[in-house]
């Protein structure tokens, strides 16, 4: 089926202006459901005080620090779970004996959720740094491992063809003139994913007390902050922006041979 074009929607202007009524929209039904008592009393966060409790937040020194700890976990879980699923993927798919050895341990570990293993990270690094980067790490290895594998199967054969024809022979120069280039794309929209994938994993092993966002979160909806609980969220958000969006400049710069 073919889209249709909303005149508005031809122009970047037009395209912001209903971006805005977009989420006028979702703010004034917001604003309905916390008044018109579809829940119970307090539990819906009154979107008109969320710059109010921005500013508490900030002047009671919580949000930086808070920021700055989830960072620190998230950026260790970010890297080590992106190279070592970049790594097993692309020896699991460029080499049929390492393909068959781990495919049914890949088969039994992929199902676990990376929250389940909370309990060994706590029993293992103690309430840490380390223990929450262990987690994230375990939920961006699979998006990667799965990424880069997909992505290295899929590369052309004739382009092995074409560089044993040229003398590139070997694996190794093989992997690096044929393959990476090759499966790029595809490596990248996996590190892209898992990006977005450590903050949703982060948040929730935050949860169990480990520094950061997330027991800012549960601090404050323990004593009923629904509005600085929304302001979290909404620097989570803010933060993810930033990061996807420097990260999309990387990619557009690596990948400047691939066409728009």
């Amino acid at each position: 089926m073919t889209q249709q074009v909303h005149p508005l929607a031809r122009s970047p202007w037009g395209r912001a202006l209903l971006g805005l009524i977009g989420v006028a929209a979702f703010v004034a039904l917001w604003k309905f459901a916390q008044v018109s008592g579809w829940a119970p009393s307090g539990t819906i966060p009154d979107p008109f005080l969320l710059p109010q409790a921005l500013m508490d937040e900030w002047n009671s020194d919580r949000l930086m620090p808070a920021i700055m700890s989830s960072l620190v976990h998230y950026a260790w879980g970010l890297a080590l779970g992106t190279l070592f699923g970049f790594l097993v993927g692309t020896v699991a798919a460029s080499s049929s004996m390492m393909d068959a050895l781990h495919a049914w341990l890949a088969r039994i570990l992929r199902p676990i959720p990376p929250l389940a293993w909370v309990v060994f990270a706590i029993a293992w690094f103690k309430v840490s740094h380390a223990g929450a980067a262990f987690v994230i790490a375990i939920g961006v290895f699979w998006v990667n491992y799965f990424a880069t594998y997909s992505a290295v199967r899929h590369v052309d054969p004739k382009y092995y063809e074409l560089a044993r024809a040229f003398g590139q022979n070997g694996y190794l120069r093989q992997a690096l003139q044929v393959t990476l280039p090759g499966a790029a794309p595809g490596i990248f929209s996996g590190i892209r994913t898992g990006i977005g994938q450590a903050w949703m994993t982060l948040i929730a092993a935050e949860l169990l007390g480990v520094p950061g966002m997330g027991q800012e979160m549960n601090s404050a909806a323990g004593v009923g902050a629904y509005e600085a609980v929304v302001v979290y969220m909404l620097v989570i958000s803010l933060v993810y922006t930033l990061s996807d969006t420097l990260f999309a400049l990387v990619e557009k710069r690596v990948l400047t041979w691939r066409p728009s």
